[in-house]
């Protein structure tokens, strides 16, 4: 039987659930004057409250008892030890690896691996300096002033969420990425940069990825249509774990990193090359220097003060204690703005399992539904929903203090304040009736819209605090969320660690190229996919 549905700490759960699952949040405080200080933890610059999660002190307890019995602890070491806890791939996961401290001793499967990321770490400061001051240039000599960044999934998402959280205003590097495969996203990239002093960076692990080679050939005859065939290749960079297959594609020059660094988990490696240069090698530094910081943190802090596993805990009660199949991120901070998509990744790519690691059926829930848009916008949209539909969906609020040197004596902060407390406390059909009779509105008038304005309330969210997004403290805050993952997937009994839902629809896309090019449908496929391949090919 599965480690997941064995130890008998899911049956404490279980039955702490059951017991808990009407419990209003804002009693608790009442019932337990510690909550806060029990349910509040700082790591790393970043300050996170749970007091308002739907747990009561018991149920929190059982929470950190079946993290304990999971092996959370024991699997955090294989982790950091370069075992090979990616199960049906056989490899290490050793990303932490990457932001640890030049002349570590991290090593993989055995073998060292922390000189050889000192020196990738090197070769991407020198290559950057370089770039920026113009002494690497291109084929007409002139210095690269713009960056083309083509990648998809985990080649995007991560070095997207790094520059938009972290470029300046005037940025001296115009920085543009690329991911969608339809022409439209390149043709806007490339529109309005002089190839002359464009360099494109194409990030691939193994340099086979449909999107990105396509994109890629586009850029590279982009490049060819208006410069001369010598020199041509400095304006071509690869990112890859295969670097023979870039150089053969026309990369004059490639930054490599290894099979035990998984894409969702690679923007602390060479996949942000293209934010080393545009951002410069210090912002990179402090941004790995935050991500170990919060290593350091997860690596020694107690279960019931270690921030990664408690916001896990809090996600594994929602879901699997109260069947709570979504979650919602909404960052107040605009530079955050694609931290739901990051997560999205993350998150559901890493847990969105239906088998545990032994290969038989998951017995529970695993990963939520994640979702998010930047607070203010959210409550313009979607939040309308997470106050009064009739699904609880958990809240994570993610705020900066202070998100700009000219931010206004209202701060924006205030509004997520006021949507976790509004998630909590809600508004009784009473207090709405009370309320409208105040306002003026007839007894009739407040009768009938007395229940339109009624808020449940009792609904969750989960507070991370910081003082400024600067690169130490975003490195800090996206290691939480991958050391949260880790920990679910621990706690669910599944591998994190590889994606073959990915696979199967690149593997029929494939054939029904095929299909395009022969002009038709053939007899495999099957009545409705046929009927639109027909329709669409006109």
């Amino acid at each position: 039987m599965p480690a997941a549905t064995s130890h008998a700490d899911w049956t404490a759960f279980d039955a702490a659930a059951a017991r808990d699952a009407d419990a209003r949040i804002v009693d608790q405080f009442a019932a337990d004057p510690a909550r806060l200080e029990r349910m509040s933890v700082e790591a790393a610059g970043l300050y996170l409250d749970l007091s308002k999660q739907s747990w009561t002190t018991s149920a929190f307890e059982a929470c950190l008892e079946l993290a304990r019995t999971a092996g959370v602890e024991a699997a955090r070491d294989r982790l950091f030890g370069g075992e090979a806890i990616n199960s049906t791939e056989g490899r290490a996961v050793l990303h932490p690896a990457l932001r640890a401290r030049i002349g570590s001793d991290y090593k993989a499967l055995g073998e060292p691996v922390s000189a050889e990321v000192d020196d990738v770490r090197r070769a991407m400061a020198d290559y950057a300096n370089a770039v920026r001051s113009g002494s690497e240039s291109g084929a007409t000599g002139r210095p690269f002033t713009a960056i083309v960044h083509v990648g998809i999934g985990g080649s995007d998402l991560g070095p997207r969420v790094v520059w938009d959280a972290l470029r300046p205003l005037q940025p001296a590097i115009d920085l543009r990425f690329v991911a969608n495969i339809d022409p439209r996203d390149m043709a806007e990239a490339l529109t309005g940069l002089d190839p002359e002093t464009t360099l494109v960076i194409v990030v691939s692990k193994t340099f086979t990825t449909q999107e990105t080679l396509a994109n890629a050939e586009v850029a590279k005859a982009w490049l060819a249509a208006a410069l001369p065939e010598t020199g041509r290749e400095r304006h071509f960079i690869g990112v890859t774990a295969a670097p023979e297959r870039a150089q053969a594609f026309g990369c004059g020059r490639t930054f490599a990193f290894r099979d035990w660094v998984g894409g969702r988990y690679s923007l602390w490696s060479a996949v942000s090359l293209s934010c080393v240069i545009a951002l410069g090698p210090e912002v990179f530094e402090a941004l790995l220097a935050g991500a170990a910081e919060m290593d350091d943190h997860f690596v020694a802090a107690p279960l019931d003060r270690n921030a990664p596993v408690l916001l896990a805990l809090a996600q594994v009660w929602n879901v699997d204690g109260l069947n709570r199949p979504a979650r919602t991120v909404a960052p107040y901070a605009h530079a955050l703005r694609r931290l739901p998509a990051f997560l999205q990744q993350l998150e559901m790519e890493s847990n969105g399992k239906r088998v545990f690691r032994d290969g038989s059926p998951v017995t529970r829930q695993t990963c939520p539904v994640v979702f998010g848009e930047p607070g203010t916008n959210g409550q313009h949209a979607f939040f309308q929903q997470i106050h009064q539909g009739p699904q609880v969906v958990p809240a994570e609020f993610v705020i900066v203090a202070k998100t700009h040197e000219d931010a206004p004596e209202s701060p924006l902060w205030s509004n997520a304040l006021a949507q976790g407390q509004a998630l909590m406390l809600g508004k009784s059909t009473e207090e709405a009736r009370a309320e409208l009779l105040a306002s003026g509105a007839e007894a009739v008038e407040a009768d009938r819209l007395a229940t339109h304005k009624t808020f449940p309330g009792n609904r969750p969210s989960t507070a991370i605090v910081m003082d400024r997004l600067t690169p130490r403290t975003l490195g800090a805050l996206l290691a939480l969320y991958e050391h949260k993952t880790f920990v679910e997937g621990v706690i669910w009994d599944i591998n994190s660690f590889d994606q073959w839902g990915v696979e199967l629809g690149k593997v029929l896309a494939k054939a029904i190229l095929k299909d395009v090019d022969a002009g038709g449908p053939s007899a495999a496929l099957d009545p409705s996919t046929a009927g639109l391949l027909t329709r669409l090919l006109g």
